[in-house]
């Protein structure tokens, strides 16, 4: 683990400025390093995969626990400086490669099994891997994220915030979310204007949401969800049946919604994800 004036060091000595376009943010607290694999629930024979190694903060208390890391790294500076200093554990798999691209049914492949990540995630990229991660949900186990504050609150908003939305929607459908750890500013290099949150996704088949949620459609789920909070001021009536991607007019909507005993004036932000559902099974008849 480095300290913030040797990685300030290392940064001068190799050219390597923290590039904005990577939104890189390094963390720089050994503590915190060790808290977050400790309640991230490693073991001894787990394969991790880490998105975005920096400099190793995460990566070399994961090697000391687990059997092996696999670590994706967009920044060839940083994947230069690990090589020619030899910095990283012998059970260190560096990877060059952007973790938007990653190609994750081949990672679990190789892994031997549903995926295991940690990630100190470039804000920047929150969102898209956050969606990347519910569409390959069957080839990944739990992810243990750093996330700006404000969008981890989105994972566990309530019904009817301002907070719930899509993101909040299409991840409780296939995960569970734990809050594990808020972080400020202070631990990272260079300084973020905001505060972190680190969380833990759990994604299904769990025993308990496989009863609670009965088979749907994934594709048609998502195109309903994204027309409901896209134009979320408008009832649900209205979104849905003013969407190109959706079939069903707007007297099919509101009856289909009257089946499940809402209101044809309710707005989408005032329904569950066990409602949502409910009316993609509905709506797939039509």
């Amino acid at each position: 683990m480095l300290p913030d004036e040797k990685i300030k060091d290392i940064l001068q000595q190799q050219k390597l400025a923290p590039k904005k376009r990577f939104g890189q943010n390094f963390l720089i607290n050994r503590n915190i390093s060790e808290k977050i694999v400790k309640l991230a629930g490693v073991g001894p024979d787990d394969t991790i995969i880490e998105l975005g190694v920096g400099f190793g903060a995460l990566t070399c208390h994961l090697a000391k626990i687990c059997k092996r890391v696999i670590g994706l790294e967009i920044d060839s500076g940083i994947i230069r400086y690990h090589r020619e200093a030899g910095s990283l554990p012998e059970n260190v798999t560096l990877m060059h490669q952007d973790i938007l691209q990653a190609d994750f049914s081949k990672l679990a492949e190789e892994s031997g099994a549903r995926l295991k990540i940690i990630a100190n995630l470039p804000y920047s990229i929150s969102n898209p891997l956050l969606f990347k991660l519910t569409g390959h949900r069957d080839k990944i186990e739990w992810a243990v994220l750093m996330l700006q504050k404000e969008v981890a609150q989105r994972l566990t908003a309530e019904i009817g915030t301002k907070d719930y939305g899509i993101l909040t929607v299409r991840m409780a459908a296939c995960a569970s979310v734990k809050k594990l750890l808020n972080l400020g500013p202070q631990h990272f290099h260079p300084r973020p204007k905001v505060d972190s949150q680190v969380v833990k996704i759990t994604f299904f088949p769990r025993p308990e949401r496989a009863a609670a949620l009965p088979h749907y459609d994934p594709a048609l789920f998502k195109k309903i969800i994204d027309a409901a909070f896209q134009q979320r001021r408008k009832t649900l009536v209205n979104a849905l049946s003013a969407s190109n991607r959706l079939e069903a007019d707007k007297m099919t909507i509101a009856r289909s919604l009257e089946k499940l005993g809402l209101d044809n004036r309710i707005r989408g932000e005032r329904l569950s994800v066990e409602d949502y559902v409910a009316l993609t099974n509905i709506l797939q008849q039509h």
